[in-house]
């Protein structure tokens, strides 16, 4: 398995500019991404301004996701854009951690 790149993951964030914070980048883990999740723009607004609700579409692509050296997740995404956030679900449906993905 290889790691697409590295991100600074954040334990149970609730809304997107919890993400965005600075970091040592030390703390970055490398990552790879297993599904890519388009939302229309009502879905990615309420996705990002309430991270810990319980989402459908994490909870149906939770089973490819795993941690290890490389964490395995989904990258959640606004249509046409090119960045998003990446999600280590927990408990199959809810964002347990989460980094913010930009090319």
């Amino acid at each position: 398995m290889e790691a697409v790149g590295r991100a600074f993951f954040v334990r149970s964030p609730r809304r997107i500019e919890n993400l965005q914070t600075l970091h040592l980048v030390e703390r970055e883990r490398p990552f790879e991404i297993v599904k890519t999740v388009k939302l229309a723009k009502i879905d990615y607004e309420n996705f990002i301004t309430d991270m810990l609700a319980d989402r459908q579409f994490i909870e149906d692509h939770a089973a490819l996701c795993s941690k290890g050296r490389v964490w395995r997740c989904i990258l959640i995404q606004l249509r046409g854009h090119m960045d998003g956030v990446l999600v280590m679900p927990e408990d199959g449906c809810y964002v347990g951690w989460a980094a913010y993905y930009s090319e």
